[in-house]
């Protein structure tokens, strides 16, 4: 997906916030429509396949 795509479709509807504790989805007219805490877990070990992400990594 490049930039000039996500600009068309997306650039006057939703904004995007990659905070260090939360990420934040704001969409025109609806405010913030979702919000979660910016975790991941991860298994320790070769795979390192993740377990969870968000509210349930927390």
């Amino acid at each position: 997906m490049t930039l000039h795509f996500v600009r068309r479709h997306f650039a006057r509807d939703l904004g995007i916030d990659l905070g260090t504790a939360n990420s934040l989805v704001y969409e025109r007219g609806r405010g913030v429509v979702l919000r979660e805490p910016s975790v991941v877990a991860v298994k320790n070990g070769p795979t390192k396949e993740i377990l969870a992400i968000g509210e349930e990594a927390r």
